[in-house]
């Protein structure tokens, strides 16, 4: 990928952005400082997997809209901020309305300074569908510990604000099942899938698994992969009956990202045939 690519792809999204009479190399300049979470240098190739992502889905990369981590393969992972994520849903021309429900229960989870409800659902309607996209996301499978470094606990925003998190988990993915948004992430689900990369890298880590894992992996991976197919409730039914303990939480870390892509996409072929079910009665 050269430069002058580069450059041209930059003009054409700060034009789109309204910036014009900036010298695209300062645009680039910029976007290698601020857009990537790195601690090398982007590559040309790797600033034009975001440039195509952000120009795909018309968000700002010099206010953070969206931005990028490096993956372990030289790519990136393309992050879009909560307020990319605004920005494309109601940027929508389909979008008829965002509701959200919340459990009665309310857990207190390890780390946390506050309680959350157990689950939040997210009801979006579309102009052009009868029915609207309704998803429930649960705290208990989307919350983080806080992390642990030189024997200090390091909070994050899931133990400072886990009813706000739980909330735009609860938008995000919804979203992603009743528009269609492929290939951009969170900043909490990058990060996840940064960490499920270390591991892989890291065979001596493999003596820090919590007793029992590999068993724990090997009996449950491939039903939950099978069940994924069937759609975000049946997958949501599974996790709770899965054994509780470290390497349920381990297992879900590793595993939660593919499996909740696969069973959204179920989910959204399922609702495709029912329109077309619909259609044509």
């Amino acid at each position: 990928m050269s430069n002058q690519l580069v450059t041209v792809q930059i003009q054409h999204i700060a034009e789109s952005m309204g910036l014009v009479n900036i010298d695209p190399m300062e645009l680039k300049r910029i976007l290698v400082q601020t857009a990537f979470k790195t601690e090398t240098q982007a590559t040309d190739e790797q600033m034009a997997a975001l440039l195509i992502v952000a120009g795909q889905y018309n968000l700002n990369p010099w206010t953070k809209e969206i931005y990028a981590f490096p993956d372990k393969n030289k790519g990136i992972i393309p992050v879009v901020g909560v307020d990319g994520w605004s920005r494309i849903i109601n940027s929508n021309p389909n979008l008829n309305g965002i509701e959200f429900n919340y459990s009665d229960e309310m857990i207190l989870m390890d780390g946390a300074k506050s309680k959350a409800p157990a689950w939040i659902e997210v009801v979006i309607h579309r102009k052009d569908r009868e029915k609207p996209t309704i998803l429930r996301e649960y705290l208990d499978e989307t919350y983080r510990p806080p992390f642990k470094k030189n024997g200090y606990q390091i909070d994050g925003p899931w133990q400072t604000h886990p009813k706000r998190f739980l909330r735009h988990k609860a938008l995000i993915q919804g979203a992603r099942l009743a528009f269609g948004f492929a290939g951009i992430y969170d900043q909490d689900e990058a990060e996840r899938i940064i960490e499920g990369q270390a591991r892989e890298v890291k065979p001596t880590l493999v003596s820090e698994l919590p007793e029992g894992y590999e068993d724990f992996e090997n009996e449950h991976l491939v039903n939950m992969q099978s069940v994924a197919t069937d759609g975000t409730t049946a997958l949501a039914d599974a996790y709770k009956q899965l054994p509780t303990g470290k390497c349920k939480t381990l297992f879900w870390a590793t595993h939660s990202v593919k499996l909740k892509e696969a069973a959204q996409q179920s989910d959204e072929q399922q609702k495709e045939i029912e329109v077309e079910h619909t259609t044509a009665e």
